[in-house]
């Protein structure tokens, strides 16, 4: 109490200062003593005390706030109205009855300013007041934010008498629908349908988009009894909420007679300006579609853009699939319009079966239109019959082998042939792909033939190896991996020594990659440590690394001594990803390195491979001065204390 005093003292100086001190803190001391001068303090011209006073008596609140606030909403200043609006908004829950009592006041600007209030509250004895408002004050805006504040309060006691107010004036109209809709009660959906009868256009159409929302099923039949009368604009929004209740596939339990007919509104409803009206037409139309509704819907697709309406797109091609195969996609695929083309053979793909064979529908449709459309088209159906194909579609690929000269094309024809059919008898044909212009048509070619794996195959890749052009020697070096090094040791050998790095590179992969059925591979690879190509040195370290081995310790310890960071680097990661305290002198000596990232990757080493050595010399670089080194070695020593655990 005495501070409260010492408070109320500052609160009534002439230096705006302190005054602004004081109201601060009678807040923080929660005096309640000081509520009414604070009140009078909201009305003074100074921004801070106004501030101060504000936050204060928001923190203080009760009933003493309440009753303090009250009268300012009677102030002709109408920044002191609102932020007195705003203050009991936040307190007003706090003493209810002097809301209440004011709410009929026979000033309409306070009773409007009550109601308001009251919807902040939370508080359902702000129900009855709200709804005798709504019923029974002569002011219309009174009324409105009355059915205002009982939609924010979202308490189901509303529902009578907000089903009651729906016949006032459109003004209170809307706000009521709004607060019908919020609440959602079973019971408003008879006195939505009801007022539709002597509803304007406007509120009709808030009605039903409420009607919608609220997706209650009994609302349906009535809807639907009221389509043929309604005018085109009503009659879409009674389309999109339905199918917002019911959803596309229970229109499919609806009487043959209604289903035509509601099917002849969806398609009416596809031309509505409103995009959620046609989205709405066509995820009804996706189960009780057809020819035209397909034929509809694909125009309306085709003009989408396959960037910015990529979500809205996928969604409508997933309807035409449903709606399934149809007159309006077979020429669409044939359109001389390239979107319309793109979107029939998505939609396409969707409906093809998993084995597409030539003779289904769908992959007829896709494999007849081939020849007939552009290059862009073309490259689609493609890679859907490559992914789709069976083995009876063979023959409409070799055609594209021996007739195509498009990358793409060859690509998705050469993927089916080798790596998925594995087709012997074509394998001459992609061996010449691997002369192709293109890198990655020659990379597709080289997997196929690899996946064909014949001796024919085989022989081939031995005749390239003794070509002079490199790249034929490269591909043969890759292949011999792939098709087992083992069996081709001899080769692989020769690759060891080419004059080429790449060659020695990839034949030091495929030796490896046998390292899990043989050692033979270690007295080929071990020696190219000193090869003069830091790539192929860096290639070594690699594959010693993903095949590790004790006794590769001691040629790892030998590769921190290279001349290359890099190969540093790659030696640093496989003895501290495997734990190799051999390596720790050799760690600590190249901390004092001049390369940066070298000394960071070391220093993870050392959190990798923990102990009492590499723990002190991590301790000693947390004396540095440099952050980085520090924050590393920090995070390096937390990982040994947790490994310890």
């Amino acid at each position: 109490m005495s501070n409260c005093t010492e408070y109320l003292v500052l609160l009534k100086s002439d230096d705006n200062e302190i005054v602004r001190e004081g109201a601060f803190r009678a807040g923080e001391e929660n005096c309640v003593e000081a509520v009414e001068t604070l009140a009078e303090l909201l009305q003074t011209n100074h921004l801070g005390i106004q501030e101060a006073a504000d936050s204060s008596l928001r923190k203080i609140g009760g009933k003493a706030t309440v009753q303090a606030v009250l009268p300012l909403l009677r102030s002709d200043d109408a920044p002191v109205r609102n932020l007195s609006m705003d203050i009991l908004r936040e307190v007003g829950s706090q003493d209810m009855a002097s809301l209440i009592s004011l709410v009929q006041d026979e000033d309409p600007d306070i009773r409007i300013f009550m109601t308001d209030i009251l919807g902040s509250t939370g508080n359902v004895l702000a129900v009855e007041p709200l709804c005798e408002a709504l019923l029974k004050d002569p002011e219309v805006n009174v009324r409105y934010q009355a059915a205002v504040s009982l939609g924010e309060l979202g308490k189901p006691e509303a529902a009578p008498c907000l089903n009651k107010a729906i016949g006032d004036e459109e003004w209170v109209q809307y706000s009521v629908i709004e607060a019908l809709t919020k609440i959602g009660h079973a019971s408003s959906v008879d006195a939505l349908v009801k007022a539709l009868d002597g509803a304007s256009d406007l509120v009709a159409s808030m009605i039903i988009d409420s009607l919608g929302e609220l997706g209650n099923v009994k609302a349906v039949s009535m809807l639907l009894r009221r389509m043929d009368d309604a005018p085109t604009a009503l009659r879409n929004k009674i389309v999109k909420a339905v199918v917002r209740i019911l959803g596309g596939k229970s229109l499919t339990l609806l009487n043959e007679e209604e289903r035509e007919r509601f099917r002849k509104y969806l398609i009416v409803a596809l031309d509505d300006e409103e995009i959620e009206i046609q989205d709405a037409a066509i995820q009804g139309l996706a189960h009780v579609g057809g020819e035209l509704a397909s034929e509809c819907i694909l125009r309306i697709a085709s003009a989408l853009d396959q960037d910015r309406d990529q979500e809205r797109l996928s969604s409508i091609i997933g309807s035409l699939a449903k709606i399934g195969l149809t007159e309006a996609l077979k020429a669409g695929i044939l359109s001389d319009d390239t979107d319309m083309g793109r979107v029939s053979v998505q939609v396409l793909s969707l409906i093809s079966p998993d084995q597409c064979d030539g003779e289904h529908a769908v992959c007829k449709v896709l494999m007849d239109a081939f020849w007939k459309v552009g290059l862009p088209i073309q490259r689609q159906i493609v890679s859907v019959a490559a992914d789709r194909g069976s083995e009876r579609a063979k023959d409409f690929f070799i055609r594209i082998l021996d007739e195509h000269t498009d990358g793409t094309v060859l690509k998705g024809a050469v993927y089916f042939l080798g790596e998925k059919l594995r087709l012997q008898e074509v394998a001459g044909k992609i061996f010449q792909l691997l002369d192709h212009q293109y890198d990655d048509v020659k990379e597709a070619a080289l997997e196929a033939c690899i996946a064909i794996g014949s001796p024919e195959v085989q022989e081939h890749f031995r005749e390239m190896f003794g070509s002079e052009e490199p790249v034929h020697r490269l591909m043969a070096t890759y292949a011999f991996g792939k098709l087992g090094a083992v069996d081709n040791l001899e080769y692989l050998k020769q690759a060891l020594e080419d004059e080429v790095p790449d060659i020695r590179k990839v034949a030091i992969e495929a030796l490896a990659s046998s390292c899990d059925i043989s050692n033979d591979w270690r007295t080929l690879v071990l020696p190219k440590l000193d090869d003069e190509s830091k790539d192929v040195r860096l290639t070594v370290i690699e594959v010693m690394g993903q095949c590790y081995a004790e006794d590769f310790i001691p040629h790892l310890i030998d590769a921190l001594d290279d001349a290359d960071d890099w190969v540093k680097i790659r030696a640093v990661d496989a003895l501290g990803e495997h734990k190799s305290e051999q390596a720790l002198p050799k760690f600590v000596e190249m901390l004092g390195s001049s390369n940066r990232f070298v000394v960071m990757k070391v220093i993870e080493g050392l959190g990798n491979i923990g102990g009492t050595a590499a723990f002190e010399a991590l301790l000693e670089i947390t004396n540095s001065d440099e952050y980085e080194l520090v924050t590393a070695a920090e995070e390096a020593i937390v990982k040994i204390q947790e490994s310890q655990e």
